[in-house]
């Protein structure tokens, strides 16, 4: 599948959604998942929240020392699974795990050869790393803002292989992100925001050590009904220390809740400028469960 037919299909995803979602009852009154727990909502002690959530980035050009160029084809998948609980009586702290898989392809190889999880002298993949992680919400009369602190431990000992096809920094990761989000009063549309910082250090051999990153990024939803979500963002992404580079992409997607416990997301983005890094587009394709 080329690039074209990877754009489309995630575009045809988006209109099965927004077509769906005008074929739902307008007078529904109860909130979904999707509009209710956002990242900035907390749960509550003993409920679950279970993400899966899958990122392909596929790029054909990069940009380093301020000149454009066409490259070969290397893909990154990256598939993601947060598992997140309530454990406080206020509701104001849950904990969880994050885990992270990844299958990465060098040398011209197709987007979707990743999907095979290869390994050969052009793929490589395996899981990569986990973090321990905290959710909470610092300001008792503000329950729209939250913050996120995970602590993410490499499980893998060589960043590239004798090959030279890259699966993962080897640099230990701290990471904040903090969430706040905004219902207009029509209740139609949504305003979410957030800022990801992240220190990386304790492997002098890791491109990313001694490194801080800053990443926000602007989210408006507008809601059709309460099954659906209809979005569109710009996130920028800078990193600063021992080896810089910064790159902005702008995207849209959707959300569906399936069923009062499940819901599916799917989203593109495309890098529009950037330094020191490829140029390409992502595909995105989640799961969530909540309960």
């Amino acid at each position: 599948m080329n690039k074209i037919s990877l754009r489309n299909l995630a575009i045809l995803l988006i209109i099965i959604f927004v077509e769906s979602s005008f074929a739902q009852d307008a007078d529904t009154t109860t909130k979904s998942n999707i509009q209710t727990y956002t990242p900035s909502k907390l749960l509550n002690k003993g409920q679950w929240d279970i993400k899966f959530f899958n990122n392909l980035y596929t790029e054909t050009e990069a940009t380093f020392n301020g000149v454009k160029a066409d490259k070969a084809r290397e893909t990154y998948f990256t598939s993601t699974l947060d598992i997140f609980t309530g454990v406080s009586e206020n509701n104001r702290l849950n904990v969880g795990l994050l885990l992270e898989y990844r299958s990465n392809a060098i040398n011209g190889k197709s987007a979707t050869s990743v999907l095979g999880f290869p390994s050969d002298n052009s793929s490589r993949n395996g899981l990569s790393s986990l973090a321990p992680a905290l959710k909470w919400q610092p300001l008792s009369n503000v329950g729209n803002f939250s913050v996120q602190s995970a602590f993410h431990i490499p499980l893998i000992n060589e960043e590239s292989d004798a090959n030279g096809v890259f699966l993962d920094q080897t640099a230990y990761m701290f990471q904040n992100r903090f969430f706040y989000d905004y219902t207009f009063p029509s209740g139609d549309w949504q305003l979410f925001t957030e800022l990801s910082t992240e220190y990386n250090f304790g492997d002098e051999d890791s491109f990313a050590n001694n490194t801080f990153v800053l990443a926000p990024g602007l989210f408006m939803s507008y809601f059709p009904n309460d099954a659906t979500t209809i979005l569109g963002f710009v996130q920028h992404y800078q990193r600063i220390g021992d080896f810089a580079q910064d790159f902005t992409s702008l995207g849209f997607g959707g959300k569906y809740q399936i069923t009062p416990v499940l819901n599916l997301e799917v989203l593109y983005s495309k890098f529009v400028r950037g330094s020191d890094t490829g140029l390409g587009q992502s595909f995105n394709l989640g799961l969530r469960a909540l309960f």
